[in-house]
């Protein structure tokens, strides 16, 4: 049974278009959450996606004036066709084509999730703009300046007002508003999803079916749920890359069990996002299978599911290897990948 968010959100407001007698009412966004789905996360009873919310926040995305260079956005990094990840970088580009230390993870379900950034650096998803905005190496933006320029800007004094029903241009209307327009980014509509919900167009071939097996008994204890990731923080393993020394979730905890540890990413459209890992050091599908079938480096943290029974990884066939990615193509959701509703143009 699907959730539908639409009725009882909200009342809609009745808000003011201009200095006009004209007046515009913001209508709420239709949202469900899929029958395949988990519970959500994020309370959207607090921050209900409406027309112009939705509007604003996709304005704010694709704004490079956020930027201190007035160039880098927040879809500069998040390239809707690529899954909204940086495809082909191993760490993204920010302002003064300075480079970080980190590949760009995929925008998608994020009412779904717990924690945010590699290393869960927050775990609420109105904060979670804020990093990269104030970030020297990505955006460097001064929020002050950011609602200053908004100020000025009539378009977004008009969004403002018809968005919110105090009509401040401020930092925290700015951050639900993109909000907003992230909980709206779901991808749902894959053949997996079809599948999994018994809808036209859903059955697996011999091979996806058999790579969905695999996945379940090799894959699903990390990647769980149809969203694919348990949203834990994960040593898998990889070797240690001394010219970065990113000690994951330990940066954020300083508990030395969270050492290496980052986040599961979802699986989600996974053939459209390469590079890998969150330092982007595997380029295709069959260089992260070959990790965990005979990369797997031991560690006092890796996790316990990479080290049973006296072997360290995943063994793998390089028949079971094809398997698998063919079922991860089922998760590719070519909807969300053209929807235009989340396009810049």
């Amino acid at each position: 049974m699907k959730i539908n968010y639409f009725l009882g959100l909200m009342v809609p407001f009745l808000f003011s278009c201009s200095d006009s007698d004209d007046a515009y009412i913001d209508r709420p966004l239709d949202f469900k959450v899929p029958s395949n789905f988990p519970a959500l996360v994020y309370n959207i009873g607090l921050n209900p996606p409406t027309e112009k919310g939705f509007e604003l926040g996709k304005k704010l995305f694709y704004d490079g004036r956020l930027s201190s260079d007035g160039i880098i956005s927040c879809g500069f990094c998040h390239i809707q066709e690529d899954a909204f990840t940086h495809h082909g970088h191993v760490f993204s580009h920010g302002i003064d084509n300075l480079v970080g230390t980190r590949n760009s993870p995929s925008i998608q379900n994020l009412a779904y999730q717990t924690a945010f950034m590699y290393d869960g650096a927050t775990s609420h998803l109105d904060l979670q703009p804020v990093i990269p905005l104030t970030s020297p190496v990505e955006m460097n933006g001064d929020l002050n300046a950011i609602v200053s320029m908004m100020g000025k800007d009539p378009i977004y004094s008009k969004l403002f007002k018809q968005a919110f029903a105090d009509k401040k241009i401020n930092t925290e209307n700015m951050l639900k508003a993109l909000s907003q327009f992230m909980v709206m980014i779901t991808s749902s509509d894959s053949k997996f999803d079809h599948y999994r919900r018994n809808e036209a167009g859903g059955s697996l071939n011999t091979d996806e079916a058999a790579g969905y097996a695999l996945f379940n008994s090799k894959c699903a204890s990390c990647h769980a749920t149809d969203l694919m990731t348990d949203n834990s923080f994960r040593n898998n393993g990889l070797a240690i890359n001394p010219a970065l020394n990113d000690v994951g979730r330990f940066r954020v905890t300083q508990l030395v069990a969270d050492y290496y540890k980052f986040k599961v990413p979802s699986l989600r459209n996974v053939d459209k996002t390469a590079p890998y890992m969150h330092d982007g050091r595997f380029g295709t599908l069959e260089s992260v299978l070959d990790h965990y079938s005979s990369g797997v480096m031991d560690s006092p943290t890796l996790d316990p599911v990479l080290k049973q029974k006296g072997t360290v990884g995943i063994p793998l066939s390089e028949k079971e290897k094809t398997q698998l990615i063919a079922f991860l193509t089922t998760l590719t959701d070519n909807q969300y990948l053209t929807d235009k509703r989340f396009s810049e143009y």
